[in-house]
C-alpha cells in the first residue's frame, strides 16, 4: 500500500477582515491572524481580493507578503486587474474563483469549460510569473477535465453543496454530493492534477474529506474564525488539525 501524504491546512483569514471593516479602522488585523494561525499549526495563509475590497485590502496583501514564513494562497478572480496584482506580488500560489458583487460568500465553482480561453490565459500568465494556479471548482467531470486542458497544476473542489447540505440534514442531497466528491477526487487524480478542497468545513466534514487520500490541502477559514469567538484562533486551529488527523488516520488503515 502506498504512503498517505500528510494533509496540508490552509487557514483562510478573509472574515478577520470582514470583522475589522463591519467597524472600520485597523482591528482586528488580518496579518496578526495570519502569524497566529502559522505558530497554530496552519501550513499557509488564503486571503482572497476581491473587486470590491469587502473584506482583504490591497495593502493587507502587501503586508502578508512581507510578513508570512508559510506559503500565501491568493484568491482573486481571472480578470486582467487581478492578474496584475497577482504577478506584481508575485504569493506562492494564486486560485482562480468566480466572482459576483452580489454573492456574499462565493458561489458554486469557477466554470472553466464555459471561459477556456480567459481561463487558460490566466494560468499561462501566472505560470510564467512562477505563480502555482489553482482552479476553485465543483467536483464536475467536465469542469475537471477542463481544467488540466487549460494547464492549471492544482484544482481546489468546491465542497460547499455538500456542507450546507449536511447542515440542512438534508441525506439524501449531502450523499449525493459526497459521492460527486469522491467521483471527482479519482478523476482529477487519474490526470495528475494535485487536488486540494475547501469551503463550509467544519470539524466533522473536515476529518471526513481527510480521508480521502488523493487530497493534499484543506482550505479553511469561515468556520474557524467563527469558533475562535468561543474558543480563540489558536485552539480553534489546534482543533481542525486533531480532526484532520483522524481523518487521515483513516485513509492510512483502508
Amino acid at each position: 500500500m502506498p504512503a498517505v501524504l500528510p494533509l496540508r491546512l490552509g487557514v483562510n483569514i478573509d472574515h478577520v477582515a470582514t470583522i475589522r471593516n463591519a467597524r472600520g479602522g485597523e482591528l482586528p488585523d488580518p496579518v496578526r491572524a495570519a502569524l497566529l494561525a502559522i505558530e497554530a499549526g496552519a501550513d499557509g495563509i488564503t486571503a482572497h481580493l476581491r473587486e470590491d475590497r469587502r473584506h482583504i485590502r490591497d495593502n493587507d496583501i502587501d503586508r502578508l507578503m512581507a510578513a508570512l514564513s508559510k506559503p500565501l494562497n491568493f484568491e482573486i478572480a481571472a480578470t486582467e486587474e487581478m492578474i496584475a496584482i497577482a504577478k506584481k506580488a508575485k504569493p506562492h500560489a494564486a486560485c482562480l474563483v468566480p466572482e459576483k458583487r452580489t454573492e456574499r460568500t462565493t458561489e458554486g465553482g469557477l466554470d472553466v469549460v464555459a471561459n477556456k480561453n480567459q481561463i487558460r490565459d490566466a494560468t499561462t500568465q501566472l505560470k510564467a510569473a512562477g505563480i502555482r494556479v489553482s482552479l476553485f471548482i465543483a467536483a464536475d467531470p467536465a469542469q475537471i477535465e477542463a481544467s488540466a486542458e487549460v494547464g492549471a497544476p492544482v484544482i481546489e473542489i468546491h465542497t460547499g453543496g455538500w456542507c450546507e447540505a449536511i447542515t440542512q440534514r438534508h441525506e439524501k442531497e449531502a450523499d449525493a454530493e459526497w459521492k460527486r466528491i469522491v467521483e471527482g477526487v479519482e478523476r482529477a487524480k487519474k490526470l495528475g492534477l494535485e487536488i486540494h478542497a475547501g469551503h463550509g468545513l467544519d470539524y466533522a466534514t473536515a476529518e471526513q474529506i481527510s480521508a480521502l487520500a488523493p487530497i493534499a490541502e484543506l482550505n479553511i477559514g469561515h468556520f474557524l474564525v467563527g469558533e475562535a469567538v468561543f474558543t480563540g484562533l489558536a485552539q480553534s486551529i489546534a482543533q481542525m488539525r486533531v480532526a484532520i488527523e483522524r481523518g487521515r488516520q483513516k485513509a492510512v488503515s483502508r
